[in-house]
């Protein structure tokens, strides 16, 4: 039977800290998901949502972006974190405006983001104007009209549109386009703080900001890297994969500061060995490296292989591919030729030997895989570990051949497709100019607002109307307290919401809550019906979603349906394109992307095809490289790592087993034994005695940037097996310790995996003016 929303917030004081696990998944995954999508929706609502989620013509999930397989899926073809997330948006709990008639603001601020999620699906939209102390209801067309009202009596460099990767591909095109409509290319989205490093490393090195593999390559794969990433808790449905891979007879080498149970055992529970309890060991090499210290590792490969191709020439290195397909091969080489093995093996915390093991591993395989995630885009350095990555791929010709590239793993589901779509402050000449031939408009050319430029612009008062569509800014950004103290001062915030969060409590000066269906609600309240939308997942591949619940309320409105309602309220129902066209048929919105975005001609009939479409790649698809030399580009990058000051550790974020992003599902970080609590950081026991503390002493984090503090209050040591000179906390709570100025050179990334913090013992020090 469904349970209600928690009435009790998290209480830190019951936090239980058991041994970590060394298995993912199991029947206790499948136990746990049930458990969660019936508490939230029913049995019969969680069955009929689970039995379609990643099935053709079913409801692509909104965790995310890992690609379903092009040929038999299962019927469960979910994981445990897909099916709370589900859980999560086919809620039946409902907050309603008597919901916010009884909570104040004053309220809601102190409630944490796990009660305000849990609350369940917002049913109507709401405002708050200056001087209210509650949320009110709001019809549609008034909220519409306040929101042109303000953004016409503004300018557009003092609008911002923010999304997040939950949007489909035909709402992020309207939104794109409504934006450069208006006259701002300001589009910051998710992708600024989780991999805008892999396109900025990826772009002038192989001429495309995507991976290059393909599902099926990972199954293939003669070997295959798993650095800076925890698939068992943030993208399950690749333990499956990997596990195939291992059955083929790859091999597998993971590269992580924390021993995650994911990279060990994988434990499918729609396997007889994965129910009883044995599982796929996956990893046959693990190296435990110091945060930030990946370059370091990376330039070490690259000059064992070179080593090894001097011993034996031919045998590592593909001289045809190189020859033919690249530049910069000779200050390569010149670069990795000498090596400075103590420096490495202290900055990386590994061994001269561990290291040549793995190196040997690259010498013997033929086709390689490195796969990473945001524990190498999140430091000052990033761009340049992943152009590291480049090198080592390209030296051994591994582009355009079976079970072999690169892959960065996408987090969010369509967050790549987002970007595809237009949603990026720093859009390309060619791409306007497709926009505007279109559309009879002409589109902004001055760059816009990434995520960090906003919360710098929210902090100097140059915000006047901020559009979320989806997403939690507040929680999810650098700096909080100054971040959420500025958001205040904005004229007009609107968010375009499922449930509540916090950026809804730290709202603008006035604040509009506009409701809309998720990706397992029917919409159907359109002339010609229901209708369908698409997403990209990590691979390329573009298919259908489409729900099949009745939303919990009448009063939702589907993302088109809202852009095309605040376009109109903003440009006028005469303005040159016809908005309500698109919302009220996508097939429209589809045959606009086919003559605006290469790779989508006639996006309608490929979408329906058994499939979808899989877009191009040259470099997987042709082995060319679209740079502006027409060559893929070896770089050489200076050794840098991460140094903590004397007295402070390196400090990483990191999600729990039950969070998705700022989404948190409930309180149990399972594989890593923790569950009741969040305020925890995870460090060395020999830190701690070091810097004079013990396991569960309770301590203030004060963080240092350039002479600056942050500070972070009651958080609670937990020693764990971390690598000496290294700590982790869970985001969003460490958030508060990140300096908005911390971020990766050239892609503007926060830098949440390179903060140094210090510890406090709690109340021993005033708090930081």
């Amino acid at each position: 039977m469904k349970r209600g929303a928690p009435v009790e917030d998290i209480n830190e004081d019951n936090l239980v800290v058991k041994q970590p696990k060394t298995h993912a998944a199991g029947l206790e995954a499948v136990v746990v998901a049930l458990d969660r999508g019936i508490a939230q929706a029913g049995l019969s609502r969680t069955a009929r949502s689970l039995l379609r989620l990643n099935q053709r013509d079913g409801t692509d999930c909104p965790g995310c972006a890992w690609p379903e397989s092009q040929g038999h899926r299962k019927t469960a073809e979910f994981c445990e974190n897909g099916a709370k997330a589900v859980a999560e948006e086919s809620t039946l709990r409902t907050v309603t405006p008597e919901f916010w008639a009884e909570h104040s603001i004053a309220e809601l601020e102190t409630k944490t983001e796990y009660w305000l999620g849990n609350q369940g699906r917002i049913t109507h939209p709401v405002v708050i104007r200056p001087g209210d102390t509650h949320y009110s209801q709001i019809s549609w067309d008034d909220a519409f009209e306040l929101i042109g009202e303000k953004i016409r009596a503004s300018t557009p460099e003092r609008t911002v549109f923010y999304t997040s990767g939950r949007t489909a591909n035909e709402s992020a095109f309207m939104y794109q386009l409504f934006a450069r409509s208006i006259g701002t290319n300001n589009l910051p989205d998710c992708s600024n703080m989780c991999h805008e490093s892999s396109g900025s490393a990826l772009n002038p090195t192989i001429g495309i900001g995507k991976g290059t593999v393909s599902l099926e390559d990972i199954h293939q794969a003669e070997l295959i890297f798993v650095v800076g990433q925890n698939p068992g808790t943030n993208h399950p449905r690749m333990l499956s994969a990997l596990a195939e891979c291992k059955d083929n007879g790859g091999k597998i080498v993971a590269v992580n500061p924390l021993p995650e149970a994911g990279l060990f055992n994988f434990r499918d529970p729609q396997t007889p060995t994965g129910l009883v309890g044995k599982g796929v060991d996956l990893a046959d090499e693990f190296l435990q490296i110091k945060v930030g210290a990946d370059l370091a590792l990376f330039q070490a490969l690259g000059h064992l292989l070179l080593e090894a191709e001097e011993r034996v020439p031919g045998s590592v290195v593909d001289h045809a591919f190189i020859a033919e397909n690249t530049d910069g091969i000779d200050a390569y080489r010149a670069a990795r030729k000498t090596i400075d093995w103590d420096e490495t093996e202290a900055a990386t915390g590994l061994t001269r030997e561990h290291i040549a093991t793995v190196a040997q591993m690259m010498v013997e395989s033929k086709a390689t895989i490195i796969c990473w995630a945001l524990g190498l885009t999140q430091q000052p350095h990033s761009v340049n570990t992943l152009k590291e990555i480049i090198n080592l791929l390209l030296l051994q010709g591994n582009f355009g051949k079976p079970g072999a590239g690169a892959c960065p793993v996408r987090g969010h589901s369509n967050v790549q497709g987002d970007r595809t779509m237009g949603v990026w402050e720093k859009p390309k000449e060619e791409s306007l100019a497709a926009l505007d031939l279109e559309f009879s408009i002409e589109s902004p050319r001055a760059h816009g607002l990434d995520s960090v430029d906003t919360v710098d612009a929210f902090v100097h008062d140059n915000v006047d109307v901020f559009i979320s569509m989806g997403g939690n800014f507040a929680l999810a950004c650098s700096d909080t307290e100054l971040l959420e103290g500025a958001m205040q001062r904005v004229g007009l915030t609107v968010s375009v919401s499922t449930k509540p969060n916090r950026s809804h409590v730290k709202h603008g000066q006035t604040s509009l809550i506009l409701p809309t269906l998720g990706r397992t609600d029917t919409d159907d309240k359109h002339p010609g019906g229901r209708q369908v939308l698409s997403v990209e997942d990590s691979m390329s591949v573009v298919r259908t979603t489409q729900g099949r619940l009745d939303p919990v309320s009448e009063h939702m409105l589907a993302e088109p349906v809202i852009i095309a309602r605040m376009a109109n309220a903003t440009l006028g129902a005469d303005h040159v394109i016809d908005w309500k066209a698109m919302a009220d048929d996508y097939d429209v919105i589809r045959d606009h992307i086919s003559r605006v975005i290469p790779g989508f001609e006639d996006f309608n009939a490929r979408l329906k095809t058994k499939n979808g479409f899989v877009l191009p790649n040259p470099p997987r698809d042709t082995r060319s490289f679209k740079t502006d030399i027409g060559l893929a580009r070896f770089t050489v990058s200076p050794l840098e790592y991460l140094t903590p000051p004397e007295g402070h550790l390196i400090l990483q974020t990191m999600r729990s087993h039950d969070q998705y992003n700022t989404t948190f599902y409930g309180l149990d970080d399972r594989y890593r034994g923790i569950s009741n609590g969040r305020r925890v950081i995870l460090i060395n026991a020999e830190d701690a005695v070091d810097m004079g503390f013990q396991d569960r002493d309770m301590v203030d984090v004060i963080s240092t940037f350039q002479g600056t503090e942050r500070r972070a209050d009651s958080f609670r040591l937990v020693v764990y097996p971390t690598p000496r000179g290294c700590a982790a906390a869970y985001f969003p709570e460490a958030n508060a310790l990140m300096h908005r100025e911390l971020v990766a050179r050239e892609s503007n990334t926060p830098g949440y995996k390179a903060m140094a913090v210090r510890f406090v013992a709690r109340a021993e020090e005033p708090a930081l003016a």
